[in-house]
């Protein structure tokens, strides 16, 4: 959404030297989610390179804009805040971190930093919005990977993770951190079970 400036034009002799202020609406907050900090020590150290690609999404996901359902078919969005990113750039940039905090893994990084991957992560976002069923709403993330091994291009490993966690309130800012907490347990799920696939 973007925001509408109003300004006050100053005009005339008698105005000369006053600064021109201007008014905006209340500004859109933007959103973020977090990387998994920390893994057990007893993960497995891998010495190869991964890429990982940048979810497919489809439109009503592919945005900044953070979705909710009511009915079925039927995709809203919240007017009062938004993503910091596109939601599957935003959660690549995410995954990526949490694979270099698990220091179990030689290199990391997306699809245009010039890696000369051994690996390639490939998945599709198929659910990223808050759910309301009962009246709560509930941040609803599932993901669908492929780890791809370059360059004969065979699959080694399909992961699906799903998350469903409920919000603990009806304020935006809960239920963001709902889908904050979904996708910890997302990304500590694909790191996991990408090290620990037999390769």
């Amino acid at each position: 959404m973007m925001n509408r400036r109003h300004f006050v034009l100053a005009g005339g002799a008698a105005l000369a030297g006053c600064a021109v202020i201007p008014q905006v609406n209340n500004p859109v907050p933007l959103y973020t989610l977090s990387a998994v900090a920390q893994f057990d020590r007893t993960l497995p150290k891998v010495d190869w390179q991964l890429i990982v690609g940048t979810p497919v999404a489809s439109a009503d996901l592919d945005t900044t804009r953070i979705a909710l359902t009511r009915s079925p078919g039927v995709v809203e969005y919240y007017a009062n805040g938004a993503w910091a990113d596109n939601a599957p750039i935003l959660l690549q940039g995410k995954l990526i971190e949490s694979f270099e905090a698990s220091k179990a893994i030689l290199s990391v990084g997306r699809d245009a930093v010039g890696l000369r991957p051994d690996y390639v992560l490939q998945s599709d976002l198929r659910d990223f919005q808050a759910e309301y069923t009962d009246g709560m709403p509930v941040a609803h993330l599932r993901l669908a990977a492929k780890l791809v091994r370059m360059p004969d291009r065979r699959i080694v490993a399909n992961i699906l993770t799903e998350q469903r966690v409920p919000a603990e309130g009806n304020s935006l800012a809960q239920i963001v951190r709902a889908f904050d907490r979904a996708a910890s347990h997302s990304f500590e799920d694909v790191v996991v079970r990408v090290l620990t696939a037999e390769t």
